[in-house]
């Protein structure tokens, strides 16, 4: 090895131990997060149902599907849903908007986890009330560790 691979590796060193590493969200962040999107009301058990796989080998493309029990007619219907993975670097993963001319309520997607964690689905309806699932997913290999470093 030269001198100045080692100078350079060195450096390097130096420096990957002085950038922060990114820091998983606790408990308590989570809920400051439902906080701030939807308030002080109360969270009701029922009417979403979020499907995830038990146990993700990898934590990079988790499959996640929505449905939401809801007629979707102009009185009542579904006016956002929002997932929030409690140990994520960024609890919350996504929002969808629903529309007056939605016709289903639900989606699919993928989503990064960070490691073993909740995931909490919550929808809110036109009447203002909230509905919400959980659903505890076991990672096996994290994906979320240098996600605040790429956004």
């Amino acid at each position: 090895m030269k001198r100045r691979e080692a100078l350079l590796a060195i450096g390097t060193g130096v420096l990957i131990s002085v950038v922060p590493m990114p820091g998983l969200a606790s408990d308590a962040e989570t809920a400051d997060a439902i906080r701030l999107l939807y308030g002080e009301r109360m969270l009701n058990p029922g009417r979403v149902t979020l499907k995830l796989p038990a146990l993700a080998e990898s934590g990079n493309s988790v499959p996640l599907t929505l449905d939401i029990d809801s007629p979707m007619s102009g009185q009542d219907r579904v006016m956002r849903a929002s997932i929030f993975a409690s140990r994520n670097p960024r609890p919350l993963v996504a929002t969808a908007l629903f529309g007056p001319r939605a016709g289903r309520p639900g989606f699919s997607t993928n989503i990064r986890l960070s490691g073993t964690q909740d995931v909490i689905a919550i929808a809110e309806m036109s009447d203002q009330t909230l509905w919400t699932a959980q659903v505890r997913v076991l990672v096996t290999v994290g994906a979320c560790d240098v996600l605040q470093m790429r956004f």
